[in-house]
């Protein structure tokens, strides 16, 4: 999965998302050469959830079957 500025060019490259216990650690290259473990937390989901009204949560539920 790659994440882009607002310019177009890539800032990111995710390369795994996995379980730590009650945690996500995603794991990927910032701008193709720094390596970067980062911990996403539960209570972090949630604020992330509480950003969204629920047309965005719809839309954003229905982006993996959307064409580019």
């Amino acid at each position: 999965m790659k994440l882009y500025g607002p310019d177009g060019k890539e800032m990111m490259t995710v390369s795994a998302i996995e379980r730590d216990g009650a945690n996500l650690i995603i794991k990927g290259k910032i701008f193709g050469a720094m390596p970067m473990s980062a911990r996403l937390k539960p209570a972090e989901v949630r604020s992330a959830l509480k950003l969204m009204n629920w047309k965005t949560l719809l839309f954003a539920l229905t982006l993996p079957f959307r064409k580019n």
